[in-house]
């Protein structure tokens, strides 16, 4: 209402409320041999691919490329895909809303509808809707952040499973710092049919706190759970792992990243992706889910902490000519206290499909610009598999989802398997 009667006020607004949408994306808190047992688990079903990245195929399409993700006439990005909880071959979709015809905006929004396989896209079975997470306030948006006190609505959500229940992940304004991360039980939110719930399992959306010190902007945190099923937060992977115990209010234990960090630092000096000093950083990317490294199809695979294990995505980030590309990695860590890392991959997954020179860069004559890839960033994962929430096994499948050059959302189902390949262990180190 405000923006509408202060029209004097357009002017300066409307190039705000671009470089609000532009910034949160790209704000990350400053401008500036697989081996012994573990071996004989691992089949490769394709052939080895590059020197520098592992090439990864979808399962289902003709092509073994990568699909697309479709909300109608809607334009999204940053997609999400879990299993309906009760449609066969029908998903849960979930995106960030684009653009909104209002020419003045403010306001952000999550899409979310079923959706289905039709002609090798995932797409909507009628027109999508508003996923109704309300708006949060707070009032620690200063200096040049002061235009993020503007903004209403969720944040690039993340929605997973958990051992039990889904939840959505979302950022918005903060009781804390400018922009923190809230989370809400998914079954809320849409019609999921009848669950029992527990009052203290998140019903409303509920700030999640963080070890300080807080950045201004945080986001990119996922979740994990330990054998007892006790909920933990993960905050950083780079530098330094952030992580801690989370309870239903919010509220947190200490960081217990100190904990793990004589196993961690070793292994990560080893295995990590090298930065250069400037222009490039490692972000975490999609939510945790739990793996064993044996297949479910063989009678004698049996769960145990010896073969089972939280993994998560993260991303190498560059920005060069104005052009983001980011290269993904497999985070493999133990299930129990202290939860040590156990591998990283040695080197990057690359999506069939993702083209190898970037649509557009900003100037083909710059040196920096050539070679430049298009840019696949990765958002979430889930089991594809009806039922399957948070454990699965190497030859079950699942789903990746990941935003295209901010214009379009796709995803691939590959099977388990494909991403453990070139795993680098930390016990090797």
């Amino acid at each position: 209402m405000l923006i509408r009667e202060w029209k004097r006020l357009v002017l300066f607004i409307s190039p705000l409320l671009l470089f609000i949408f532009i910034a949160f994306q790209y704000y990350d808190g400053s401008f500036n041999a697989f081996s012994g047992r573990v071996s004989n688990w691992i089949e490769n079903a394709f052939h080895e691919g590059s020197d520098s990245h592992r090439e990864v195929f979808s399962t289902s399409t003709a092509d073994k490329k990568y699909f697309l993700i479709r909300f109608g006439d809607q334009e999204a990005m940053n997609p999400n895909i879990i299993p309906h909880p009760t449609l066969e071959d029908t998903w849960i979709i979930v995106a960030q809303q684009q653009r909104s015809a209002q020419i003045n905006t403010v306001w952000f929004a999550e899409l979310v509808c079923n959706a289905v396989f039709k002609n090798g896209v995932l797409e909507c079975i009628f027109p999508p809707t508003i996923l109704p997470i309300a708006a949060t306030s707070g009032d620690k948006c200063d200096g040049d952040l002061d235009y993020f006190a503007l903004s209403v609505g969720p944040h690039d959500a993340r929605v997973f499973y958990g051992p039990k229940t889904p939840y959505a992940l979302f950022g918005s304004n903060s009781m804390y710092t400018c922009f923190g991360q809230w989370m809400q039980d998914f079954r809320t939110l849409v019609d999921w049919g009848f669950e029992m719930f527990l009052k203290e399992d998140f019903r409303q959306a509920t700030e999640l706190q963080r070890p300080p010190p807080y950045r201004a902007v945080e986001k990119n945190w996922f979740l994990f759970w330990d054998k007892h099923g006790d909920i933990y937060a993960h905050y950083d992977v780079s530098p330094k792992r952030v992580f801690a115990k989370l309870d239903h209010d919010g509220s947190i234990g200490p960081d217990l990243g100190p904990k793990a960090a004589a196993n961690d630092d070793e292994c990560m000096a080893r295995y990590m992706p090298k930065l250069a000093p400037e222009l490039e950083s490692i972000h975490q990317a999609t939510n945790s889910l739990l793996i064993t490294l044996c297949k479910r199809s063989d009678p004698s695979c049996q769960a145990d902490a010896s073969n089972t294990f939280i993994f998560t995505i993260f991303q190498h980030k560059s920005f060069y000519s104005f052009h983001s590309e980011y290269e993904p990695y497999v985070m493999l860590y133990q299930q129990a206290a202290p939860f040590e890392i156990y591998a990283i991959s040695e080197k990057p997954f690359w999506i069939h499909g993702r083209r190898k020179q970037a649509l557009d860069p900003a100037s083909a004559a710059d040196p920096q610009s050539r070679g430049q890839t298009e840019m696949f960033y990765l958002t979430s994962m889930s089991w594809k598999r009806r039922g399957q929430k948070y454990h699965g096994y190497l030859d079950d499948v699942l789903f990746i989802s990941f935003g295209i050059e901010d214009a379009k959302t796709g995803g691939i189902d590959v099977v388990a398997s494909d991403l453990m390949q070139d795993l680098g262990l930390c016990s090797n180190v």
